[in-house]
């Protein structure tokens, strides 16, 4: 892909991590940094010390979850992994729907999984399925407006994947009995569509379809590019889109035709909403054609500010590395955290932490953060 190597996202994907034993999980994150290091330490802390200042940081972890695991106290370890994201199976939003496929766990733990992670710092993505047995496509559709209206879910990512019949899963029965049919390409294609206008601003869809190997789908969309012919046909239509990643000035460029130009006169902009129980304001740096060039999530709850997220999109640079343009490393991102300090202080809180990637800790030293004894960058005002 042509980016440079030093700032590293690690993503721990299969939903069962959380369930092996504590000391192959605490073995298998520390060897994730040794590899990264290019050196084995002796134990995670050191590893993670190490990485602070290595050639190929990691700026990111992410550990994808049932919302079932998000207790307490396995929170508490993941932020020892140097966790900054949490992807949650909810798949949907109903108790009859998870009692039926045997799911394990109700919206109850959905909500509560949430709404833990969120005031822990995390930034929270779920994975939605379209199309499950006993749904229908005007069901999810409804599931997607509850999603971004009751502030018990409003996650910060999504990632939407079609029910496919796989090999071996106990769906096959139901499909072969005829008791059981995923949703088509088209329906698929309509039903996003109509999904994507509702997502707001302050959403990413990271991903659309899984890809999974031919030889073991049974039934179920083959296509594992469909994003692109809903994009395609979104622009066609010339809907305005809120979503993030339809907004990215990385992908703005991309879509740049010959001898055109970005705006680059930029503002700030504020959006607050209310989520699990505490108010969150998302700040973004965009243009007036809301191409989106950086942006921030600040949470305030129980007099505690924390930044959840901060990003700058654009072009990736080496550490250290000059911008050319407006993107990453020319100061969208100070700007961002300053607006953020700001907001804490006019709400009286004394304090501002941030959830930061073990790599990322030179960054907000630099800023006046230092690391408390939970692993978060903190600072006073």
């Amino acid at each position: 892909m042509n980016h440079p190597t030093q700032k590293i996202e690690l993503i721990i994907m299969g939903g069962n991590f959380l369930e092996y034993p504590i000391r192959y999980q605490d073995d298998f994150i520390k060897k994730c940094y040794d590899a990264l290091n290019n050196k084995v330490s002796k134990t995670l802390e050191q590893a993670k010390k190490l990485n602070e200042k290595a050639k190929h940081r990691c700026v990111a972890l992410c550990i994808e979850t049932r919302p079932d695991t998000c207790t307490e106290k396995n929170i508490k370890r993941i932020l020892d992994f140097g966790c900054t994201r949490v992807e949650l199976g909810v798949q949907g939003l109903d108790d009859k729907i998870y009692k039926f496929v045997n799911r394990g766990h109700k919206v109850k733990e959905v909500i509560e999984a949430t709404k833990r992670l969120k005031d822990s710092g995390f930034k929270v993505g779920y994975h939605m399925m379209l199309g499950l047995p006993k749904s229908n496509l005007k069901k999810d559709l409804e599931t997607f407006k509850e999603l971004f209206s009751n502030e018990n879910f409003k996650p910060d990512q999504l990632k939407i994947y079609p029910c496919q019949v796989i090999t071996g899963a106990q769906l096959v029965r139901l499909y072969e009995k005829k008791k059981y049919k995923p949703y088509t390409k088209e329906q698929v294609q309509e039903l996003i569509i109509k999904i994507m206008k509702l997502i707001p601003n302050y959403c990413r869809v990271m991903r659309i379809m899984r890809e999974i190997p031919p030889e073991h789908l049974v039934a179920g969309i083959l296509r594992i590019d469909l994003r692109k012919d809903i994009e395609e046909e979104l622009k066609k239509q010339k809907t305005k889109i809120k979503e993030i990643r339809f907004r990215e000035i990385g992908f703005a460029i991309r879509d740049l035709k010959k001898g055109g130009k970005i705006n680059d006169k930029l503002e700030l902009k504020l959006t607050k909403y209310k989520a699990s129980d505490g108010e969150e304001y998302f700040l973004e740096i965009v243009n007036k054609e809301n191409i989106l060039f950086g942006l921030c999530r600040l949470r305030i709850c129980e007099s505690k500010g924390w930044i959840r997220e901060l990003h700058v999109y654009g072009q990736s640079l080496k550490i250290g590395e000059k911008a050319k343009q407006i993107g990453q490393h020319s100061g969208l991102g100070k700007q961002l955290i300053k607006e953020a300090e700001k907001i804490v202080k006019e709400n009286g809180i004394g304090f501002l932490k941030i959830i930061s990637g073990v790599g990322v800790r030179e960054y907000y030293r630099k800023l006046g953060y230092k690391l408390d004894r939970q692993g978060y960058m903190i600072k006073k005002n």
